[in-house]
């Protein structure tokens, strides 16, 4: 066998490792996952734990069949999603120019920094009622509340990205004459696209637990309206409904994001 020819089995046989892998990850997963439902319901039935509180996964597919039925479920949903969708897309963008700025101009950096470290220590969802007060009750105070919580970390995390590019970069661009923009654009930003992608996933999370707390506090619609009205009334099947929802929509968000990295990295 030719050197070619070994080096092609050898990928051959490596691909085939990764596709039985990624089979048994499968595999496992969705037995974690059918064993969980399959104890929630056994355990909710038998009243191991109490129905009351927990609820169940049939009487939550109930709740969820009546609620997408009336068309309740599609519009709070709908609200919660576009909140969270721009709350995410401000929060990242202003994150990463904020971060391109103390970048750029290193005097603001040192001005800034010591601010950075106290808004990234302060818990922002105290933010939330004088987001609301300044703003009102409405759609842009619950985006801002999404964006606030997420900008600063998205700050620090991809500005320390631009600071840790290897400077023999900068060096070589600059022998070729490059401006300061032209090394920005060539070699700080896309050396730094694995370091934003990673933000973007946490983002994800941030984004909605900061969308669910606006709407715990002002809003009439959404998921986080959702969950606040079960818990007045009771109606704990109406949370868990919610809070399923919320992670089934987190994790596709997350998920998009994933195949974006991957585009990315192949590119």
């Amino acid at each position: 066998m030719s050197q070619n020819n070994r080096i092609e089995a050898l990928h051959l046989e490596y691909k085939k490792g990764l596709r039985s892998e990624k089979r048994r990850v499968r595999f496992f997963q969705l037995v974690i996952f059918a064993f969980f439902f399959a104890g929630w319901e056994i355990f909710s039935r038998n009243e191991w734990i109490n129905p009351l509180i927990f609820s169940s996964p049939s009487k939550v597919w109930e709740l969820f069949l009546s609620k997408l039925s009336d068309g309740s479920l599609l519009a709070n949903l709908g609200i919660t999603l576009s909140e969270t969708v721009f709350g995410f897309v401000l929060g990242t963008f202003l994150g990463t120019l904020l971060a391109a700025i103390l970048w750029w101009s290193p005097i603001i950096q040192k001005i800034l920094d010591p601010y950075l470290v106290i808004l990234n220590a302060m818990p922002k969802v105290a933010l939330g009622p004088i987001l609301i007060v300044a703003l009102g009750p409405s759609f842009t105070s619950i985006v801002a509340m999404g964006a606030i919580i997420s900008v600063i970390i998205t700050t620090i995390v991809v500005y320390t990205s631009f600071k840790e590019v290897d400077p023999n970069y900068l060096k070589v661009l600059q022998t070729f004459g490059a401006t300061r923009a032209q090394c920005f654009k060539e070699a700080i930003l896309p050396a730094s696209f694995p370091v934003i992608i990673s933000t973007l996933k946490v983002n994800v999370g941030l984004s909605w637990v900061g969308v669910i707390v606006g709407e715990f506090l002002v809003s009439s619609k959404g998921l986080g309206y959702m969950i606040i009205y079960g818990f007045q009334v009771f109606n704990f099947t109406l949370v868990m409904l919610s809070l399923l929802i919320i992670a089934v929509f987190a994790t596709i968000m997350y998920q998009l994001v994933d195949l974006l990295e991957k585009k990315l990295i192949k590119s």
